[in-house]
């Protein structure tokens, strides 16, 4: 049986560069070998998708911040190019990283989308992004913005090591990191 692909429905910005992205059960099945020794992972069964993508998938950027999303913001504002922002907020349910004008500059700058270790917030409005965006809940607090936090450097995200070039696919049905691009 032929499985749908998975292609952006929906208006991209003008930098946007957004790849298919293969059902991420298809992509288990045909890389049992790289879940075995562990270049493939699946990210815990916690996040949930809050944007208008149903599907994403690209090269991954890492941020590492905790209940401040200044540095979201600086990244966000930068080309995205079809990569994903990957946010580890340390899980932290206090306030939100990402909201509604935060995804609408993603989606502008041609991201692809954005995995959040934490919550979101503003999430009617994420919902009509035309960006790939899973987060663990909604807040409805901002966060602080004081300028802190790491960039490109490896990151915990729910128990699963994410580094700076892996690459992630995100459906329906999970988050995967590969340490390559899978075709």
């Amino acid at each position: 049986m032929n499985k749908p692909k998975h292609f952006s429905s929906k208006p991209q910005g003008p930098q946007s560069q957004r790849l298919e992205c293969p059902p991420t059960t298809d992509l288990c099945d045909a890389h049992e070998d790289m879940l075995a020794v562990g270049s493939l992972r699946v990210l815990p069964p916690v996040f949930q998708n809050y944007g208008g993508e149903a599907a994403m998938a690209g090269p991954v950027v890492t941020l590492k911040c905790f209940e401040d999303n200044s540095h979201v913001r600086q990244i966000l504002e930068t080309a995205g190019q079809g990569r994903v922002l990957v946010v580890d907020g340390g899980g932290s349910d206090r306030c939100a990283l990402v909201g509604g004008n935060l995804g609408l500059l993603a989606v502008k700058n041609g991201w692809a989308g954005l995995v959040v270790n934490g919550c979101v917030r503003d999430s009617l409005e994420l919902s009509e992004c035309a960006v790939g965006l899973w987060a663990m809940a909604t807040h409805p607090r901002r966060s602080d913005r004081q300028g802190v936090g790491q960039r490109d450097i490896p990151v915990d995200i729910a128990g699963v090591v994410v580094r700076p070039g892996n690459w992630c696919y995100a459906d329906a049905d999970g988050i995967l990191v590969s340490d390559k691009k899978l075709g």
